[in-house]
């Protein structure tokens, strides 16, 4: 039977984050026990505390056990915190250096959305790759720059240290333990309990492109904005240098450790999310919202957006389209 420690942070956090888990692997427990069988896990809520209120005192949840207590644990589950993400990995040091003194004695650790930052603070993920969610994707990047952040991914696997995508993805990861630790089957049928994408391996297409300005390199934010102002125009990158008085090669060089794009890949982002919009909201075909965003070449077209988004245009138009389908009588 694994032990299993989901964490009740310092500061807020989503609660969904701790009760999901628990829930799910509670819900593996139950099955087996149906099928007379022991139960696969021990769960447990530990915390620094043994009482903790969230959401203004909407929720308190109560620890089992504190982390002053002594005892070893099979995995650790961190929750997402909510709110200021500096302020969250400062308020848990405590909780940090817990982790990673019970991960080098065996504990497998698992990050559930922006728990990613908690869990690369402990510098377990130096070199190694994590997800987390795509809003926090840049921060992520700028607080921890020797982690290799992969955003599109869902799931990430480095050898006992797990980490999930945004939002509730977190699931398709508890899902991914289930499988590990007990079995596939199992694992699809709480799938289907829950009913849980378990194939869901990408968060690309939830991904909004908003553009990295959280920097100061003015005349690279200016460069930015007559992008995004002029994107279905033919953009060159010898004149975006000229606009702002550098040499292509420095204009280059700057941009790109200002986004953490090259000038093509900015511009190509800032297509396909005008692509993106345009497919959710409105009724032109696929080639007409093609060639809006300045593209001619179809196939090219294709290929960039599922590149970036993971699905086809048409996919993507009937999965998040605007106008909504009545339901069938």
């Amino acid at each position: 039977m694994k032990h299993v420690s989901i964490l009740v942070p310092a500061g807020d956090a989503v609660v969904g984050s701790i009760e999901g888990p628990h829930k799910v692997l509670s819900q593996v427990n139950d099955l087996l026990a149906g099928a007379g069988q022991p139960p696969a896990f021990q769960i447990e809520l530990v915390g620094l505390t043994k009482h903790k209120t969230f959401n203004r005192g909407l929720f308190t949840l109560h620890a089992t056990r504190t982390i002053d207590e002594d005892f070893r644990t099979d995995l650790i589950i961190i929750p997402a915190p909510h709110g200021d993400l500096t302020e969250a990995v400062a308020l848990n040091q405590d909780l940090i250096a817990w982790i990673a003194g019970q991960h080098a004695h065996g504990a497998e650790v698992a990050s559930l959305c922006l728990g990613a930052f908690l869990l690369a603070a402990t510098g377990l993920m130096d070199g190694r790759q994590c997800a987390t969610h795509w809003l926090g994707a840049p921060q992520f990047a700028a607080m921890y720059p020797a982690v290799h952040l992969v955003a599109e991914q869902v799931i990430t696997d480095e050898q006992g240290l797990y980490s999930s995508g945004g939002a509730y993805s977190y699931l398709n990861l508890i899902l991914y333990l289930v499988e590990k630790y007990v079995s596939r089957d199992m694992a699809v049928c709480c799938a289907k309990v829950f009913q849980i994408d378990i194939g869901r391996r990408s968060q690309s297409p939830f991904v909004i492109f908003r553009g990295q300005k959280d920097h100061d390199d003015e005349p690279i934010k200016k460069a930015q904005e007559f992008i995004e102002q002029h994107f279905a125009e033919k953009l060159a990158v010898d004149d975006l240098a000229a606009q702002s008085c550098l040499s292509r090669r420095n204009f280059e060089r700057r941009f790109k450790k200002a986004t953490s794009n090259t000038v093509a890949e900015y511009v190509q982002r800032v297509k396909i999310e005008a692509a993106k919009m345009s497919l959710e909201s409105s009724r032109e075909n696929v080639n007409e919202v093609m060639y809006s965003v300045g593209y001619s070449d179809t196939k090219a077209f294709r290929t960039l957006f599922k590149r970036i988004t993971g699905v086809s245009p048409l996919a993507y138009r009937e999965r998040y389209s605007r106008k909504s389908l009545p339901l069938a009588a």
